[in-house]
């Protein structure tokens, strides 16, 4: 395999390295990484996910919409309370490979 074919089949264009680059920056954050892991076991509400990591409110509803709007989590309503879960099912695979990889 020559250079150029390397370039050509396995180097993203522009557009998608800064895609790729937003996409791993959400997980530089040691908030979100705690709020996916959490919901990489089912789905919350902000009241759980606040409890459960010792945070307040706010700063894991802005977590939240973060997430949301790069779509990697979704939610649903049940009366006043939303809950919140990985919306991709790849990206709880990727999540748990990530966290297998660090262990070894």
């Amino acid at each position: 395999m020559t250079l150029e074919d390397i370039l050509a089949n396995y180097l993203p264009l522009e557009a998608a390295s800064d895609e790729l680059s937003d996409f791993f920056a959400l997980f530089a954050d040691r908030t979100r990484m705690r709020i996916l892991s959490l919901l990489s076991v089912g789905e919350l509400c902000v009241n759980d996910i606040s409890f459960i990591l010792g945070l307040n409110q706010s700063t894991v509803s802005h977590q939240l919409r973060n997430l949301k709007d790069k779509n990697l989590v979704g939610s649903r309503k049940d009366g006043k309370r939303t809950f919140y879960y990985i919306s991709n099912g790849k990206l709880e695979d990727f999540f748990m490979q990530a966290v297998l990889a660090t262990e070894e």
